[in-house]
């Protein structure tokens, strides 16, 4: 049995982290980004700037979140 809370957490996290740093990772080095200035499509108000990058670690991690609290549910309900 999975916990939901400690997974939506686990995977909220990784998500976030992983949105915020990649973001910074384009704005630091000035690289493309064509790929992920389509996020703005799903969270509003992202851009690829320092700004947009703490934007995407809490809309990732709330994403994460959420997404890991079902997969847990579900994991649970059918194992």
């Amino acid at each position: 049995m999975i916990k939901k809370n400690a997974f939506g957490l686990a995977c909220g996290l990784v998500l976030g982290l992983v949105l915020f740093l990649l973001t910074n990772y384009i704005v630091l080095l000035h690289h493309g980004g064509e790929t992920l200035i389509k996020l703005n499509q799903v969270y509003w108000g992202y851009s690829i700037s320092f700004g947009g990058a703490l934007l995407s670690l809490i809309y990732g991690f709330v994403t994460g979140y959420l997404a890991g609290w079902f997969i847990a549910l579900f994991y649970n309900i059918f194992a």
